[in-house]
């Protein structure tokens, strides 16, 4: 008979937890109601019953899948455990509050996000910065200090916005749509002002790749009274950005003016880091300068700026090389250069890498074709490229 007793169940405990004994699968269950923890959090993840690739960490992580469905993320159990674990650690640090180097390790991973993000495929960001976004929401549901609970708004909006932005490019509008709009609600929750402008100007690529054109104009423009009275990244994005908007619209006198206001508020910016999804560099300056000339069918100023973006572009980058491209073929179409444009475009498409040939190109694709002459859409290289963005994988 085994002995019992306080002093037995010590002895028991010690063997636990020296690795000498193993408990059974139904005491690890029970101390775990009890304590109301996982059994890796109380140090008991190698109990008897439990299989021979749950008790080997290698073997689970050489099994785990992560895969991008919607907004949702699949990881093993054993992963749970560990940012359980984790996280149980920091607010046990944080003494009930959120301390200052947890938020700066926030901080950091967004700011490695913010780098990523300008050259990985959109899908796999997705889900770094749902992560992101897990445990901001963990603390956000602790009452916590009025100067971290704005750092965290922060957060959420940057995040949100990169969500939003990336499920804009896989197509998902709707979800891109809500993203947006939650992005939109941190930014006016932070207070921040420059923060709240650069979320709208950001918002307003949906309605300008996918329509309502109107809602783009009445998103940049917001975003560009919120950001006047200084220069700014974000005030040169905002009116760059309703440039663009006024002319896919056929606003061509306000797109005018714009164009002039943006140029004079870029002039006047420091030079800052190009390796931010939120950075507003040349290059991206020049891209929205070619969206609004290709609208305007401004030939020669859109060329001009298309060459010059082009070779500001560094070897490992994201779409827009791509997205250039595609509007130096609408400049094509034009031209009424038809066969050219159809051949460019398809060229365009096709030397994308097939994890970033996502939605967003494809239709930037079929405007090449919108903006043929009725007669040139029924020729041999516009129905190539029709039957090119109709195939399985286009993302369309």
């Amino acid at each position: 008979m085994s002995p019992v007793g306080p002093k037995a169940d010590e002895d028991q405990l010690r063997l636990w937890e020296t690795g000498a004994r193993t408990p059974r699968a139904g005491a690890v269950a029970l101390l775990c109601r009890y304590y109301e923890a996982t059994p890796y959090e109380l140090g008991l993840g190698h109990a008897d019953g439990v299989a021979d690739d749950d008790a080997h960490p290698q073997r689970r992580m050489a099994r785990t899948r992560s895969s991008f469905s919607g907004t949702a993320v699949e990881r093993e159990p054993f992963f749970h455990d560990i940012d359980a674990t984790r996280r149980s650690v920091d607010r046990a640090l944080a003494a009930g509050t959120v301390a200052p180097g947890q938020m700066d390790l926030l901080d950091e991973q967004l700011l490695l996000v913010r780098y990523e993000y300008v050259f990985t495929p959109p899908a796999r960001m997705v889900n770094k910065l749902l992560r992101i976004l897990g445990e901001v929401r963990e603390l956000l549901e602790d009452r916590q200090p009025t100067s971290v609970t704005v750092r965290l708004t922060e957060i959420t909006a940057v995040a949100s916005t990169l969500v939003a932005d990336a499920l804009m490019k896989l197509g998902a509008i709707d979800d891109a749509r809500a993203w947006y709009a939650t992005a939109r609600h941190a930014s006016d929750e932070s207070g921040n002002a420059e923060l709240r402008a650069r979320v709208r100007a950001q918002a307003a690529m949906l309605g300008y790749y996918y329509g309502p054109v109107h809602s783009a104009v009445t998103l940049t423009r917001e975003a560009r009274i919120m950001s006047r009275g200084k220069p700014s990244p974000t005030a040169a994005f905002a009116v760059a950005a309703e440039a663009r908007a006024l002319a896919l619209q056929g606003n061509r006198s306000e797109a005018a003016a714009r164009v002039k206001d943006a140029r004079g508020v870029f002039d006047h910016l420091a030079p800052r880091s190009d390796d931010d999804a939120f950075a507003f560099p040349l290059r991206r300056f020049l891209l929205y300068l070619s969206g609004t000339f290709t609208a305007l069918g401004q030939v020669a100023e859109a060329r001009k700026v298309q060459e010059e973006a082009l070779s500001l572009y560094p070897a490992r980058t994201g779409i827009d090389p791509a997205l250039l491209r595609l509007e130096a073929a609408i400049c094509l179409a034009h031209d009424r250069s038809a066969t050219e444009a159809c051949q460019l475009a398809t060229a365009a498409y096709l030397q994308v890498p097939e994890e970033h040939r996502t939605a967003i190109l494809g239709a930037r694709a079929r405007h090449v074709i919108d903006r043929l002459p009725g007669t040139s859409r029924r020729i041999a290289a516009a129905r190539e490229l029709g039957e090119l963005l109709q195939l399985p994988g286009s993302h369309l």
